[in-house]
């Protein structure tokens, strides 16, 4: 029964790197776990407040506390590939208050500069460079395109 073992995700250097961003983003206190006050601060940082009980389970996904090697093992799949696109669409839908598929420009680099690990103007830069733009407003939907493998042929 080798095919119940868990398959090990490769992830490439950009994948990891992405993915410590993210954990250090949510991990408001800095202690090196994703607990519930980190939680609670990083939706409400959004603008959003989830219950109680809407945060245990989340945090029920993950046997014992978690850290950044849990974090990895339930999020490196996702990143390789696997996350249904719905559910990526539904992340950056959290960010577009008018539910259009576009996130401000200026919103989102006011995020990534003032948020979590506070990326420079130059990191930014770099970033924004291959970012999906229409009209000053970020295509999000393009973005999960890209990150899913998509061109525009594979729609056709």
């Amino acid at each position: 029964m080798a095919d119940d073992a868990p398959k090990r995700v490769k992830l490439s250097q950009r994948q990891m790197q992405e993915l410590k961003e993210a954990f250090t983003m949510i991990d408001q206190d800095r202690d090196g776990f994703i607990g519930m006050e980190d939680l609670k601060d990083m939706f409400s940082s959004l603008g959003r407040v989830p219950s109680d009980e809407d945060l245990k389970g989340m945090l029920k996904e993950c046997p014992g506390q978690l850290n950044f090697t849990s974090f990895l093992t339930l999020f490196g799949d996702k990143v390789s590939g696997t996350d249904p696109e719905q559910t990526l669409r539904n992340a950056f839908c959290m960010f577009d208050e008018d539910n259009q598929g576009f996130i401000p420009e200026d919103y989102l680099k006011d995020l990534l500069e003032n948020m979590g690990d506070n990326f420079t103007k130059e990191e930014i830069k770099n970033v924004w460079k291959d970012a999906p733009l229409d009209n000053k407003k970020f295509d999000y939907n393009a973005m999960v395109d890209i990150i899913k493998g998509k061109s525009k042929e594979d729609e056709e």
